[in-house]
């Protein structure tokens, strides 16, 4: 299957808006599949070629039966609970109140420094209503200590619950009705689902609805028919998000105008009020009020039919055609509307000082005595994308079976596949939409006029076409079953990769076998003590066509907009997008399997093990070169990794009666890899920041971090330099040369994975009980530490024992709440700096490692003999709690999800639920 986004993995925890998007099953019903089956060696997956180098999911959907008839109904009923505060380490607004007073002793709350901030909450607040008269001409607060004091102690007391203000806790419905009967000739099956999710936070919801219809036709005895067809329809609205963005400079994640509710509610006070406006970027701000004029609409259509036709020659002979055609379309609507704080920060000039600051104001550079203006001086921001795939698959093969003297197996397969997706992006910003006025736009012509001066696209139009062709064969030999040699080879090329004949096309293979010595005559030997008894080898070369953003087998030359001082002064030119890469060719993978599987006790006691030795060669990342043909950094093949690692399951009936079964599932895997070679450059702020990064001689997604060194005297954060000196702020987050001064904190991915499971069944009653667990990894602490916070921040416990006074250092290691004084003697930029690395420091790094309660589930089928008497042919219900509660986790996280990356945007944690189903059939 192909997304209509293209995205890697890094990208879908960057709670960007487009990861709403890019999902290639989510208009596929849950009811609707049969079976799914995970394929991972490379006898598995070879025959699948370069999309499957990381393995497969086979998905089979439900067909009709011959002779049966049937109409099946499933009802779930989800209630998610809200996010509660007792399991998070945040401050309640009394402890939050007396940081804030120490914040106002060390400067920062005063009202010379918060009249024109850019944000401010409970302090803010009180200064503007010491300034403001009602409509009886008395100030809305009295200027003497009393009245302070009772507005503040009103704010200490408030302790808001922004989980409760921003979470619901309805119900999530999804209904699927399904139909299916057949004769020996046709069959059909036929579903249609909704689901309707009324959103777990404020302003955020999901309709979908899907149709599917499979048929199966016996044109002769040996000719036949299948098609799949399916439908899905999606309409969602999210809360506004813009893209995430890194301060290179001084290290600081940042995403401009964040109304995350999760992110909100971990980092917003609990002394402000949700029914007060208070300020971010220059402009009033409510979160609820935002959340009802900044807003996401989504409306993803997604149309897949498949086809395939079998004629069987001979009896031994096979020959099948399939075609396959997807069409997605997905329209997304960012709605920002002139009552939105956002908008306001367009046009925030209420006195010289915010004039002079607001970075959203526009200065004209061609006017020497310009003062700063809004190009939004009225309406909000309409911004839609247009996203479209049109792809097509075309696959034939022929297929021979053939058994020789009752022993003797064959099977050969062989075909060719086309496959192709062209993709077509539209991107659009009207400035000055009126929402209340008719939808009509209204704007100036600086904003044009700054536009060209930033060198800005104000629409987007791009169109990629993805083509891929492929001819393959396998061979199967089996002798009586005992015996088995299989053979794969598969030949394919990209137009994505390099136009030379040995880097765009690709032969890759597996050879494996078996020996199922259960089937040998010694084996009964061992009665029913041992079972069944496997023992499988592999070994293979798969490949991967790379990132999906290397599309560069031709030179791409671009027209460009040269930057100009002067919007007068404008001409186009043109530039090298990227350079042809000839040799740029897949990604590819060595891989060694030894497996065994065996069965005691009457197969009461069933294991599997398989270990495994992975090469991977000719990795495609971010070379610097000399700078020939005009292009410093291009892709290329540039790294090398060795991985290894071994997947042990055992399954076990422990109890089996007539009417009670006791089974249990255990699964554990371990992996470790490493980067053999790599041949390019990063910065430090790369190696810090983000959910991992490769360097030579480390893992995949390695986590480095900043050595911290304690506190000084002050009650800042030292650390060790570049140059290997203790400092404070002299962190050069750009430094590329010396990388060996940082601390390798682990790695990302967890090296320990497994579950565990105990099913329980008693007559109709199932009892399930589903645990995770994960070791082996560390996850970066949540950047809670700045050089300066605004009375609108919430801080986390750990704040309680923050440096307060000298001889503080030698028994805690959170920093001071830093004063204007600090700031005015380090430098504002150099403060901030040492914050920002202070969150990337060896400090702020704690273990991933966790056991899960994932799923308790009860359900029941009810008795064949009572649910005809109620007309239905089946009836069973089933409760499910998901998500339930941590077993196991390190302290340091203190409520930190070690399974979730919170980056604002669109991204939020997996709830607590509970889910009711019913299942009928007729």
């Amino acid at each position: 299957m192909e997304d209509v986004i293209e995205m890697s993995s890094d990208d879908l925890s960057s709670g960007d808006a487009m990861t709403l998007i890019s999902s290639a099953i989510a208009g596929l019903n849950a009811d609707d599949i049969e079976s799914f089956d995970i394929l991972k060696d490379g006898s598995a997956t070879s025959i699948y070629g370069a999309r499957a180098m990381a393995g497969v999911i086979v998905i089979t959907t439900k067909r009709g039966k011959a002779g049966v008839s049937q109409i099946s109904y499933t009802g779930e009923y989800t209630y998610r609970m809200k996010p509660s505060y007792a399991n998070y380490n945040i401050m309640n607004s009394q402890e939050q109140m007396s940081v804030y007073e120490e914040m106002r002793e060390g400067g920062w709350l005063n009202y010379a420094e918060i009249a024109n901030a850019a944000e401010s909450g409970v302090y803010g607040r009180m200064y503007s209503q010491l300034n403001q008269l009602d409509e009886n001409g008395d100030f809305l607060l009295a200027n003497t200590p009393e009245a302070r004091a009772a507005y503040l102690r009103e704010a200490e007391y408030r302790n808001t619950d922004w989980f409760d203000e921003l979470f619901n806790t309805n119900m999530v419905q999804n209904h699927s009705v399904s139909m299916s009967s057949g004769t020996d000739r046709s069959s059909y099956y036929a579903s249609m689902s909704a689901m309707v999710d009324p959103g777990w936070s404020l302003d955020s919801k999901v309709n979908r609805y899907t149709a599917n219809f499979n048929t199966n036709f016996k044109i002769r005895d040996n000719l036949s028919l299948t098609t799949i067809s399916n439908a899905s329809y999606r309409k969602q609205k999210a809360p506004g998000t813009l893209s995430q963005d890194v301060d290179v400079v001084t290290g600081e994640v940042k995403r401009d105008f964040d109304i995350n509710p999760f992110s909100y509610a971990l980092n917003s006070s609990r002394t402000l009020s949700p029914d007060y406006y208070y300020t971010r970027n220059y402009a009033p701000f409510n979160i609820k009020k935002e959340l009802d004029e900044n807003y996401i609409d989504l409306n993803v259509v997604d149309v897949k039919f498949q086809t395939e036709l079998k004629w069987k020659v001979v009896p031994k002979v096979e020959l099948s055609a399939l075609g396959a055609l997807k069409y997605q379309s997905t329209s997304q609507e960012h709605h920002v509307t002139e009552f939105s704080n956002q908008a306001s920060a367009y046009r925030a000039m209420e006195t010289v000082t915010v004039r002079d600051n607001n970075p959203f104001l526009y200065t004209d550079p061609d006017d020497p005595y310009a003062l700063p203006i809004s190009v939004l001086p009225q309406g909000g921001i309409y911004t839609r994308t247009d996203y479209s795939m049109l792809g097509y698959d075309l696959r034939t093969t022929a297929s021979y079976k053939d058994v020789y003297n009752d022993s003797h197996i064959l099977n050969l397969y062989g075909g060719m596949e086309v496959n192709s997706a062209d993709r077509k992006k539209t991107r659009n910003t009207g400035w000055g939409m009126q929402y209340s006025m008719g939808e009509t736009p209204f704007y100036s012509y600086e904003l044009f006029k700054k536009g060209v001066e930033d060198n800005n696209l104000y629409y987007e139009l791009s169109n990629t076409r993805y083509r891929n062709i492929a001819f393959f064969g396998n061979a199967t030999y089996s002798y009586r079953g005992k015996y088995t040699l299989n053979g794969t080879l598969r030949y394919e090329g990209s137009n994505k990769l390099g136009k030379s004949t040995s880097a765009r096309w690709l032969p890759t293979w597996n050879i494996s076998g078996a020996w199922n010595a259960h089937e040998e005559g010694f084996f009964d030997n061992f009665g029913s003590a041992l079972t069944h008894f496997t023992l499988k080898a592999s070994y293979s070369l798969t490949a991967d066509r790379g990132p999906y953003d290397v599309t560069n087998s031709l030179v791409d030359i671009r027209s460009a907009t040269p930057w100009r001082p002067s919007a007068g002064v404008k001409e186009s030119a043109l530039e090298i997008e990227s350079l042809e890469n000839s040799e740029l060719t897949y990604e590819k993978k060595h891989e060694i399997n030894l497996g065994a599987e065996i069965g005691f006790l009457n197969n009461r006691l069933n294991t599997t093990f398989d270990i495994y030795k992975r090469d991977n060669f000719d990795l495609i990342g971010i070379v610097n070169t000399q700078g020939l043909g005009g292009e410093v950094s291009k892709y290329g093949n540039v790294a090398s990794m060795e991985s290894n690692g071994f997947e042990f399951s055992l399954s076990s009936t422990n109890i089996k009666t007539k009417d009670f079964s006791w089974t249990t599932n255990f699964v554990y895997s371990k992996v470790k890899n490493e980067i053999t070679e790599l041949e390019t450059t990063s910065r430090v702020i790369d190696m810090v920041s983000g959910t991992g990064f490769a360097r030579e001689g480390y893992a995949v997604r390695s986590i480095f971090s900043i050595p911290f060194k304690g506190l000084n005297s002050e009650g800042l954060p030292t650390f060790l330099d570049q140059n290997g000196d203790i400092t404070v702020s002299d962190i050069y987050f750009q430094e590329r040369d010396n990388l060996d001064f940082l601390e390798y904190s682990g790695s990302a991915d967890p090296t320990d994975i497994g579950s565990l499971n105990n099913a329980f069944n008693y007559k109709g009653l199932k009892l399930n009980i589903f645990v995770t667990y994960s070791f082996g990894n560390v996850v970066r602490l949540d950047p809670f530490f700045s050089s300066e916070y605004s009375d609108l921040a919430a801080l986390p416990r750990e704040f309680k024992n923050r440096w307060v006074r000298p001889g503080d250092e030698a028994y805690t290691n959170i920093p001071v709440i830093a004063t204007t004084r600090q700031k005015d003697n380090i430098g504002e930029s150099d403060l901030a700096t040492a914050y920002n690395a202070y969150n990337y420091s060896s400090e702020r790094v704690a273990k991933g490692d966790f056991i899960r309660m994932k799923e308790i589930s009860l359900g029941y089928d009810f008795p064949s003999q009572l649910v005809s008497n109620l007309g239905v042919s089946a009836l069973s219900v089933k409760l499910q709690a998901t998500n339930l509660f941590l077993i196991y986790s390190d302290d340091k996280l203190n409520g930190q999800d070690p399974e979730f990356f919170n980056t604002g945007g669109v991204a939020s944690p997996v709830p607590k639920q509970f889910t009711f189903t019913l299942r009928l059939s007729l």
